[in-house]
């Protein structure tokens, strides 16, 4: 009984060695398999994706051209066309003032006289002796013409009639340095002293203004100067808001040395005498007409070297820029030279764009370009 038992218990156990042999064949080949599979999935290279580009959409305007006068802008002061500190040229008291500080005056009007009663009265003295003289001359005169006097008889009383004149002459001049004049038409627009004081000779007593014209003075740039000209119209907008006209009427030919500008002075008719001296002013200086545009603010912009200037739609359909002269600020826009006849400027988008790039260009309105901010926003594929 033994016997048999042995060999099933044997066939058993050969029958299992057996079974775990097939599979463990049958795992290895499996996972040699995988691992088959995974190495041939790591060398084939997956299918790159189809490359998408983006064009960006951008709104571009045929710009209509005009031809517009150059304005220069500076910034500026009114001044008064004559000033003169009108001043005593003798010492003496203030007998008399004949103005007040707003009065109008005329050339010749007499601003202030100093009392003079002694100089007057050396002025009676020397017109009495000079009468004197006179027929003392004509009485030697007629004496030396009969052969009765020598004639250094006659040359003696011609130089004493020419000493008594002088002596008149200089009391005259001596009483007239008593009263003060104004040299020019004008306004007295401050009064320093008062009737009854002493005051020595070229002690300032008043200050007189000339305002008609009335003069607006500013400097201009040395890239400027060359636009400007004598008897060039000028448009001068003073701090009130008000505009009126003048024109230049002198440059300077010499550069303020800490600025590199040339001082200019405009002319402005003021019969009325409204505009006064001091005031703050913007000159607007027109010179000769140029081809030009007139933009949206919004449209300027800055290429990479920081220049100011317009994005423009070239042939092939690739960004351009083209650098701008600003030739006016106006309500309505700026007026730009520079831009090419044939241009086509890009008004919206024109910020997302760069130099070279291709872009999808829509023609747009010009009353839309505020409209057409976004049109950049859309790429199209």
């Amino acid at each position: 009984m033994a016997m048999p038992r042995f060999h099933t218990v044997a066939a058993f156990v050969v029958f299992a060695v057996s079974a775990a042999w097939v599979l463990t064949g049958e795992f290895s080949s499996i996972g040699s398999a995988a691992d088959d599979a995974g190495e041939a999935e790591v060398e084939v290279e997956a299918p790159a994706p189809e490359a998408t580009t983006t064009t960006r959409t951008v709104g571009v305007i045929e710009p209509e051209f005009i031809d517009h006068n150059r304005i220069i802008r500076i910034s500026g002061v009114t001044a008064p066309d004559k000033r003169s500190t009108l001043a005593t040229r003798s010492a003496g008291i203030l007998g008399e003032l004949k103005v007040e500080k707003g009065d109008s005056v005329v050339a010749g009007d007499v601003i202030l006289v100093l009392e003079g009663t002694e100089r007057n009265a050396m002025v009676e003295t020397a017109r009495a002796l000079l009468d004197q003289r006179e027929k003392e001359a004509a009485n030697i005169e007629r004496l030396v013409e009969s052969g009765i006097a020598p004639i250094t008889q006659r040359d003696t009383a011609r130089s004493a009639l020419a000493s008594a004149r002088s002596q008149l002459e200089a009391a005259q001049a001596d009483v007239e340095r008593l009263t003060v004049e104004a040299p020019f038409s004008g306004v007295i627009d401050q009064v320093m002293v008062e009737e009854g004081s002493w005051l020595p000779s070229g002690e300032p007593a008043a200050i007189l203004l000339q305002l008609d014209p009335v003069v607006a003075r500013g400097e201009v740039s040395e890239r400027d100067i060359a636009y400007v000209e004598v008897g060039s119209e000028a448009g001068v907008r003073l701090i009130s808001g008000s505009v009126v006209t003048g024109e230049v009427r002198h440059i300077s030919r010499e550069a303020t040395a800490g600025t590199r500008t040339f001082p200019i002075e405009v002319e402005i008719p003021n019969p009325d005498n409204q505009i006064p001296a001091g005031m703050t002013a913007e000159i607007m200086i027109k010179s000769e007409p140029v081809t030009a545009v007139k933009l949206p603010r919004s449209v300027v912009t800055l290429d990479e070297a920081g220049d100011l200037g317009l994005r423009i739609l070239r042939a092939d359909k690739t960004v351009g820029f083209v650098t701008i002269d600003l030739i006016d600020d106006t309500p309505e826009g700026l007026v730009l030279g520079g831009v090419p006849e044939d241009a086509k400027i890009i008004i919206a988008g024109q910020d997302l764009v760069s130099e070279g790039e291709i872009v999808n260009a829509v023609p747009v309105d010009d009353g839309l370009v505020a409209s057409t901010d976004a049109v950049a926003s859309r790429p199209v594929q």
